[in-house]
């Protein structure tokens, strides 16, 4: 109940904003779309805080989406966040471009590594290491990176460049680009990935002073497999990644992180209740080959916010953020999005001319991953953690906007993000 409080008040004050762009029972691109929206929610990082996001969908260009935000909080923390995707780069077709700029300031996070002097000879974030081993303080934390993307000419890329998606009522109505075969020749957008990435990150407290800085690049392969990538309901998605920083520039360590994830979805069709009934599966695994272990130490290691690290917005939602990390980590989740007939927006008529909510979701999932200090699966699979939860979606403007209820062992959690999970 708390959940669908903080939802519903989440979409509600943005009364008078924005005049819907959709009308019921009519087929519309997908593109020309705007959001924002202001919103408000409690967490121990930042207090109560405030926060405004806005998005837009085919500006500069038609397939491109646009997205920013910035949140400042009670207890002193603020941010901003400012994202694209698929920009198209001029003169070379197949070349796109998804940029990514976050910037702020952090006060009283915990984090989980080590400098806890009451958990001496524990390493902070392991499997089994203890809930309260983390350590506090306050701090920046800037990120910038940019993913390129070149379409290979196979599959639904071969003749297509550009998506060309309709949707009506918030459901894909033509256009699919994906979801036809599992054969990246045949079906799906194929895509070979370059990204520079650079990050700093500064905690100074009681008993640490940290600043890590990374920089590198990220090569990978992408098949976009699935029907409507915004929110689908057949195909699947593939993500082979390497990463790597060579320790130059003012990176403070040398290291090389392999990343895998697979997601695939299932179309239960719809019924009496349900417009939509769409199974979701997720596998993602990661492994440091670069981590060397030297006594007590260990160099070449990724830093906790990246790499072999579960816990947080997208990977065990009933866990904080980054709360296990070490050489390899593995993770399965399942999730049923349910979308009701029923929308209680539509109860709301004035804000429904505003706001044109035109579905929402009830996704019941649960979640299982373990990190460990080598890639064996036997260990992987071994005492793993998991989570379950809830998740109340909408589909607002052209945008998802979710939020995901966990529990777990240790912890309860609301996240509340912009997009569908899995292969963000």
């Amino acid at each position: 109940m708390h959940s669908l409080k903080t939802f519903s008040g989440f979409l509600a004050i943005c009364l008078g904003l924005f005049p819907a762009s959709a009308v019921a029972g009519e087929v519309e691109d997908y593109s020309d779309l705007s959001l924002s929206l202001p919103y408000g929610f409690y967490n121990q990082q930042f207090g109560f805080a405030a926060g405004w996001v806005m998005g837009r969908i085919g500006y500069p260009q038609p397939q491109a989406t646009m997205l920013g935000t910035v949140i400042v909080g009670s207890e002193g923390s603020a941010m901003g966040f400012l994202m694209a995707q698929n920009l198209q780069i001029p003169g070379v077709d197949r070349l796109f471009i998804d940029p990514i700029l976050s910037f702020g300031y952090f006060d009283d996070v915990d984090s989980y590594i080590g400098g806890n002097p009451n958990f001496t000879g524990e390493r902070a974030g392991t499997n089994d290491s203890h809930e309260d081993n983390f350590v506090s303080g306050s701090g920046f934390d800037n990120f910038a990176r940019a993913r390129f993307k070149y379409l290979l000419p196979i599959g639904h890329g071969r003749d297509q460049i550009i998506p060309d998606y309709e949707v009506l009522d918030g459901f894909l109505y033509s256009g699919a680009t994906g979801g036809t075969s599992w054969n990246p020749l045949e079906s799906g957008r194929s895509f070979i990935t370059l990204r520079p990435f650079y990050r700093s990150q500064e905690i100074d407290g009681t008993h640490t002073d940290e600043k890590l800085r990374t920089n590198g690049i990220d090569l990978g392969y992408f098949w976009e497999n699935r029907d409507f990538p915004p929110n689908p309901s057949r195909g699947n998605a593939l993500t082979l990644k390497l990463s790597r920083d060579f320790g130059v520039l003012n990176s403070s360590e040398s290291w090389t992180v392999l990343q895998a994830e697979l997601d695939a979805y299932h179309d239960f069709g719809e019924n009496d209740w349900f417009r939509s009934q769409v199974l979701a599966l997720d596998f993602w695994t990661a492994d440091t080959p670069s981590w060397d272990k030297n006594g007590d130490s260990i160099d070449h290691r990724a830093p906790a916010y990246t790499g072999a690290t579960l816990g947080g917005l997208w990977r065990m939602r009933g866990y904080p953020s980054q709360r296990f990390n070490d050489r390899s980590a593995i993770y399965y989740s399942a999730e049923f999005r349910l979308t009701p007939r029923w929308n209680p927006f539509d109860a709301w008529p004035v804000v429904q001319e505003h706001l044109g909510v035109e579905w929402i979701q009830i996704v019941p999932f649960v979640e299982v991953g373990r990190v460990a200090g080598s890639y064996d699966l036997s260990e992987l699979h071994s005492d793993m953690k998991w989570n379950a939860g809830i998740g109340l979606r909408a589909w607002v403007q052209g945008f998802v906007l979710r939020v995901d209820t966990a529990v777990s062992s240790e912890d309860f959690g609301i996240q509340m993000m912009i997009g569908q999970p899995f292969q963000f």
